[in-house]
């Protein structure tokens, strides 16, 4: 049986029975001729298999902020630590207030003094019409008089944003987080000056991950033919070999095919419950894909001359013919075969580099 292979850019095959054939001594000559050898030849047959297709995969948690101060001043306190989890809205930063609760008290005093001046021009006013009433000031005075009020109320309401906005400033001198997540490096130490926008720390959600790949055309569009073109599940490889437990599920497919790489991206997401997977981790993502009706070919049966691949074909008579196939995909020990071939054609197992097109053989047969 063939176990799972990994290769760095090509496809993996499992459960499929080829390509492990004991390697026996092949150039024996036979009892008659001494120019007639007795070579391992392989009858092909179809199988259906399973493919597995490899994608280098970029891991980013499905949350990731940049936690940034607000507000400009000294860092007075910092209420957790470097890499722990912490719950929405936990305080994390603690920024001196002092300045700020000064200006909120400014801003209730501005606010107060409009709230007065209002009332006492609406005063007026009452008085400058009751005067009008009687002809006693011109009409214009009383015009007067309400634009003066109309004035008092947008002051109001320029002192009470002036309010709101001391009151947020000092809200932000109090960081808290913005979800349920684990901290990232805290670069500055309690008593620092920090300014606006400095940051503090990163704050990622890893209860799951999103996985981004990239496709090129072709595959993609074989996908699409195929049926699994935008969604099925998925199989990650870490970046130490190892399988993760958890299989992943795409759910997205940009609407793009970029055109400098030829490719498209894909996302998928996949379950972090044990908290294994960080942002920024690596690995690769496997797609299966059945393969039905497929010759396979041992690796050790196929030689390249000129980027093309060849294949001796045992013919009539035990001739040797060289014949070029084409791949469907290259395996560390096998080979899918795409064209050239056809079911029950015989093969010259192994022993390529000693013979030559047109020679008789006797065939010692092979089986997968």
């Amino acid at each position: 049986m063939l176990k799972s292979l990994f290769t760095n850019g090509g496809w993996v095959i499992v459960l499929l029975s080829i390509c492990q054939v004991s390697c026996r001594s092949y150039a024996q000559p036979d009892g008659g001729n001494a120019d007639t050898l007795r070579l391992p030849v392989l009858t092909l047959d179809q199988r259906d298999t399973v493919i597995q297709t490899p994608y280098v995969a970029d891991i980013q948690a499905i949350k990731n902020v940049e936690i940034r101060a607000r507000v400009k001043g000294f860092l007075e306190s910092i209420f957790v630590d470097e890499g722990k989890p912490v719950r929405k809205g936990q305080p994390l930063f603690k920024i001196n207030d002092e300045e700020y609760t000064v200006n909120l008290s400014k801003a209730k005093a501005a606010l107060s003094n409009a709230l007065a001046a209002a009332k006492s021009s609406e005063v007026e006013a009452g008085r400058v019409k009751l005067l009008v009433d009687k002809h006693v000031v011109a009409a214009s005075e009383l015009d007067l008089a309400l634009a003066r009020v109309a004035a008092d109320k947008a002051t109001i309401e320029e002192a009470r944003a002036a309010v709101q906005s001391a009151e947020n400033h000092l809200s932000y001198t109090l960081i808290r987080a913005p979800f349920d997540g684990l901290l990232d490096r805290i670069p500055l130490k309690a008593g620092s000056l920090i300014d606006e926008g400095t940051l503090l720390t990163s704050l990622s959600d890893i209860s799951s991950m999103y996985a981004y790949f990239s496709i090129p055309e072709n595959e993609y569009l074989r996908l699409q033919k195929s049926g699994d073109g935008g969604s099925g599940d998925v199989q990650l490889v870490l970046a130490d070999g190892s399988n993760y437990p958890y299989h992943g599920k795409i759910e997205t497919v940009e609407g793009e095919i970029e055109q400098n790489t030829g490719s498209i991206d894909f996302r998928a997401r996949i379950p972090n419950p044990q908290r294994l997977l960080r942002h920024g981790a690596t690995g690769k993502l496997y797609i299966s894909r059945r393969v039905d009706s497929v010759l396979v070919v041992p690796q050790r049966s196929v030689f390249d001359i000129q980027d093309k691949s060849y294949v001796y074909v045992v013919g009539k008579g035990d001739v040797l013919q060289m014949r070029n196939i084409v791949p469907l995909t290259r395996l560390t020990g096998c080979y899918l075969v795409r064209e050239g071939l056809q079911p029950d054609e015989r093969i010259l197992y192994e022993g390529a580099q000693n013979v030559r097109a047109g020679m008789t053989i006797h065939p010692r047969p092979v089986k997968n």
